[in-house]
């Protein structure tokens, strides 16, 4: 069971670094830097609300003890000690609330003053942190385009390589092909294979067609020569011979006197 623990944790961490993004990362991380400037914000406006809340109630019951006084003070005035020592006993009372809240008014400035301190250095870390998150990221970003450009270069991308093997594939296919067909036309030049429709020749047939071909041509070229000077005759007399393979004499005939008059 530990052995299967161990090797899911692993299987789980390597699946998680692969889908990973560094950016994705500095950026979240930057938004809950931010959630927590947030809040120490709130905490000091809420400290700040409390304190000057504090200083109303200051402010009201310094005013009745300033009123207790002077009440007092008629009332001495006016022979009725009894009254101002009434005043002056209510009076006491509310200085005391004044003593308290005065207390609490400095331990609430205090930590005002602590809480904005620790946003103002807050606000700095943030600061810094973002112009650092936006060079990783640019950083990142260029050596990622950079490794797949090298990758493709050298062809050990998954895309390229699927390119080379299909490029290497038709290659070799076509040097199949072109081989086979350099194969059958040497058969068949050479009579090994017989040509159904008859009309694949070897060499040697070819080459005694071209002979043939030839000397049909030569003796023709005769005949139209011997047509145009007027040796008709003769002509067919030496392409018959040529036929034949012997000379025959040709026969002399007359040839027509035309006078000039």
């Amino acid at each position: 069971m530990k052995r299967m623990g161990m090797i899911f944790r692993a299987k789980a961490n390597k699946a998680l670094d692969r889908a990973e993004d560094p950016r994705e990362t500095l950026d979240y991380s930057y938004q809950k830097q931010l959630e927590l400037l947030q809040k120490v914000r709130r905490g000091v406006a809420d400290v700040a609300t409390s304190r000057k809340r504090l200083e109303l109630q200051l402010n009201q019951l310094q005013g009745q003890s300033a009123k207790l006084e002077d009440q007092g003070r008629k009332a001495l005035a006016l022979g009725r000690e009894d009254l101002a020592r009434e005043a002056l006993t209510r009076r006491s009372a509310l200085q005391q609330q004044v003593t308290d809240l005065e207390t609490q008014h400095q331990t609430l400035q205090g930590e005002e003053e602590k809480l904005t301190l620790a946003a103002q250095r807050l606000q700095a870390k943030v600061d810094a942190f973002r112009t650092k998150k936006e060079t990783i990221k640019a950083t990142y970003t260029a050596a990622q385009a950079q490794t797949r450009i090298g990758e493709a270069f050298s062809g050990i991308s998954e895309e390229m390589g699927d390119v080379g093997m299909a490029i290497q594939r038709a290659e070799d296919k076509t040097a199949q092909l072109q081989a086979r067909a350099g194969a059958i036309d040497e058969l068949m030049a050479s009579g090994a294979l017989d040509d159904p429709t008859g009309m694949a020749k070897d060499d040697i047939t070819a080459e005694l067609d071209r002979l043939s071909g030839g000397s049909d041509v030569e003796l023709e070229l005769q005949r139209m020569k011997a047509e145009l000077s007027g040796g008709s005759s003769a002509g067919q007399q030496a392409i018959e011979s040529g036929q034949n393979g012997e000379a025959k004499p040709a026969p002399q005939q007359d040839q027509p006197r035309f006078d000039k008059q």
